[in-house]
């Protein structure tokens, strides 16, 4: 029996499929003549139907890369604060974060998001908890993937409250 080679320790793999859907029939014969449709695939999760942003020639009703960007780091940050807290003994009894981010074109045809800002709102069991959660979002920021993966800053302006 042959041996398999290990995989590095932590080593995560991902894999999805994305269909370009807007093809009007003409194919891209000109840039006016099709749709930026596209449906994104993932093994045993809903389809997520996606195009490019307005300024684009995109939908509007759907998702962009740079909505799932965006989304992306929200979501890292939040489930990466939760473990934080944890850690930390914070009991969090509610997460909502208003996230905005900042892209900027390059004249040639390119671009790159050049900020990420998160303004998580944060509820907490206790008032004593309250310093070590704000701490936290310090922790949650060194853990996300998502956010270690980036070349701009993802910057956090958080709010933190006690229940009652």
């Amino acid at each position: 029996m042959a041996e398999s080679t290990p995989r590095a320790l932590g080593e995560h793999h991902y894999a999805l499929t994305s269909v370009w859907t807007g093809n009007t029939g003409t194919g891209t014969t000109g840039y006016r003549d099709y749709r930026r449709d596209v449906t994104i695939e993932v093994a045993g999760k809903p389809d997520l139907l996606a195009s490019a942003d307005k300024p684009f020639r995109g939908d509007p009703t759907r998702w962009n890369p740079e909505d799932l960007l965006l989304a992306s780091l929200s979501e890292c940050h939040l489930l990466s604060y939760l473990h934080a807290c944890v850690t930390a003994g914070v009991v969090v009894v509610s997460y909502r974060d208003h996230a905005t981010g900042m892209m900027r074109e390059d004249g040639r045809g390119g671009g790159a998001f050049v900020e990420v800002m998160l303004r998580p709102e944060v509820v907490v069991a206790e008032a004593s908890m309250i310093e070590a959660a704000e701490r936290a979002h310090a922790t949650a920021n060194e853990w996300c993937f998502i956010a270690n993966s980036m070349n701009f800053p993802v910057r956090h302006e958080a709010k933190v409250s006690a229940v009652g």
